[in-house]
Formats: structure tokens, sequence, C-alpha cells
């Protein structure tokens, strides 16, 4: 029944027409007519769960049966959500002050919530580190985020009603990060996304990517920065890639290579992460945001509700072009 919902409701909300755009852009590209690839966009749909965008994204129109079930679809990714997280706790991670009180201790930096009342808690928080950042409570995509700086007394206290007016109430100290990532791209904080299950006591790690700014001050994908791949000792093993399929083997504007490139620390980001599974049980999947500090992996965030990131088939080094299920499904037993 739950597949059904999810079908029925894709079905109800499809975007008809960029669908037929990707469509007939597939069609181009493969040289094939574009109706047969919306015959077996819909065959996909209901067979794989996989909406235009996973077609599209995966490549679906390059693989064959066998390699399509392996692929994880946004349909199959809900089911996971779906079956291992108590939608009762997504408040602790959809607000950014739940969050941070819940998971203070991995945060390794000096915050605090705006409220109205609190002024000169302000004035004296920017006054003592110079800069800030300052997010929305609930925004998402880095959209809101912005650094900010002490001036005076009497600017901080103009700059306070500003942010409280625009919802930007989360105010924290500025990440420093580690040198190999800082001459990687230094003009945002280049995170790494880390998936974890958690069931019956045990943290399981199950993946990272590495998200990379390009020309902004924040990493995130919709927002113009791109991501890549690492293997289990954090190394990069495929190019990066962004919203516009642009692929990188090294990053355009530091011309540092991507491919190879080692996360520092990256085995005590897959601890953090692993220790901050247990804290809130009843969401046993999650996508972690991590930085790597000067000194040590830093939490950034925590998502619910977390995206699917996986090798597009193009990109794979090995000729099976294999997904993600196989390698979840070991740990979860839910395909």
């Amino acid at each position: 029944m739950g597949k059904l919902n999810y079908l029925f409701k894709r079905i109800i909300q499809m975007d008809y027409k960029n669908m037929i755009k990707i469509a007939k852009n597939i069609s181009k590209k493969i040289k094939k007519n574009y109706i047969l690839i919306l015959f077996d966009m819909v065959r996909c749909g209901f067979k794989y769960q996989a909406g235009y965008y996973d077609y599209q994204e995966f490549e679906f129109y390059n693989l064959n049966k066998k390699q399509r079930e392996t692929y994880l679809t946004r349909g199959k990714n809900n089911e996971i959500i779906k079956k291992f997280n108590e939608k009762s706790k997504f408040y602790i991670f959809d607000n950014k002050d739940e969050f941070y009180k819940t998971f203070n201790k991995f945060l390794k930096r000096k915050w605090m919530e705006l409220d109205g009342n609190n002024k000169d808690e302000f004035v004296k928080f920017l006054k003592e580190n110079k800069i800030a950042i300052v997010k929305p409570v609930d925004g998402e995509g880095g959209k809101g985020v912005e650094k900010i700086e002490y001036t005076s007394d009497d600017a901080c206290e103009e700059l306070y009603n500003k942010l409280i007016n625009n919802n930007q109430t989360i105010v924290e100290q500025c990440i420093t990060q580690n040198k190999e990532l800082n001459n990687l791209y230094s003009k945002s904080v280049n995170s790494l996304r880390m998936f974890t299950f958690y069931k019956d006591g045990e943290s399981h790690f199950l993946q990272a990517i590495l998200k990379i700014g390009n020309g902004g001050v924040v990493d995130n994908f919709s927002s113009g920065g791109m991501y890549t791949y690492l293997d289990e000792n954090g190394v990069v093993y495929v190019e990066a890639i962004d919203r516009l399929d642009n692929i990188y083997n090294e990053h355009p504007i530091s011309k540092c290579p991507i491919v190879g490139f080692k996360v520092p620390m990256f085995k005590e980001a897959v601890e953090l992460v692993k220790e901050a599974a247990k804290v809130v049980p009843e969401i046993g999947y999650v996508g972690w945001d991590v930085a790597i500090g000067e000194n040590e992996p830093i939490m950034i965030e925590g998502n619910c509700y977390p995206g699917v990131f996986q090798v597009k088939p193009s990109l794979a080094k090995n000729k099976e072009k294999m997904g993600l299920i196989p390698k979840y499904n070991r740990i979860m037993h839910i395909f």
C-alpha cells in the first residue's frame, strides 16, 4: 500500500512538461525516439520507483534490468526513511535550535539563538568572535546562511533587529577548516555528507561524499557547489559533478586535483557520526554534514530525510555499474 500511495502522489504531482523536456534531451543524447524513452520512464517509475530525475541522473537509459535493480531511487529511499525514521522525532533534525541542543557536544563550537530579548548577549558574542555565521532555524540548501562581522556595538544592535526580522536566529562561531580542504577550495567549508544506520544498539557507517564549493561561500549542490565520492579510507575515487552535470577532475578555481584527494581525519569523522547516530535511536537512517576542522571533525547538521547519492554509471570505474542497494541491503535487510 505504501508503494502505491507514493506512486499515486507522484503521478498527481508530476511536472509532465519537464518530464517530456528531459526525455527529449536524453533522446538527442542517445539517438532514440523520445516517445520510447517516455514509456521506459513510466515503466521504471512503477517497477523501480524511479522518477524522471532518477532516470536521468542514474542513466537508466543505459542500464539493463539487473543493473537497474541495484540503484537506490528516491522512491526506495523513502521506503527506508518510512521504515526506520519516526516522524515524531523529525523536529529535532528539521529545526537547527533543537538539533544544536540535542547534539551540542558534537558541534565543537559556540553558538546562540536570538530570541528577541538577548541583544546584549549577541553583541558580546560577536564582539568576542569578531566574525560569525548566521542561519535560519529551518533553512536548507545553504539558503539564508551569511557571514557577519563586528564593527561596533551600535551596528550590532541594528544587525540584531535585522536578523530577527529575517529569521536568521542561529548565530555560531565560524569553522576553520583543515588546511588540506582549504587548499582544495578556500571560500567555503567543504563538508562531508556521511550516512549512518542505527538499529538494535549498533551504529553502521554506510558511505560518504565530499561536497566542494565552487565560486560561492557554501558548498551546497543547489547553490552551485559540486560533490564526489569517498572510499572507506576517505580518498576520492571518482570525478566531482555539479547540478549542470559538469565533471571535474580538478577544481576549476584552485586547480587542486580532486580524484585522489584524501580527506584528513576521516576515520575520526566516521567515529563521530557513528556516536551521534546513537543519540536519537528513533531516527535510524541519517545523512550527517561534517566539517574537518584544524584538529578534529566538527558536526554541522543532520538530515533525517537524507538524499540519494550514488555514482553515475558513466563515471563508475567498474563495468558492473552497480548502485547502492546491494551495499545497503547487507545492513538494512529491506530490499
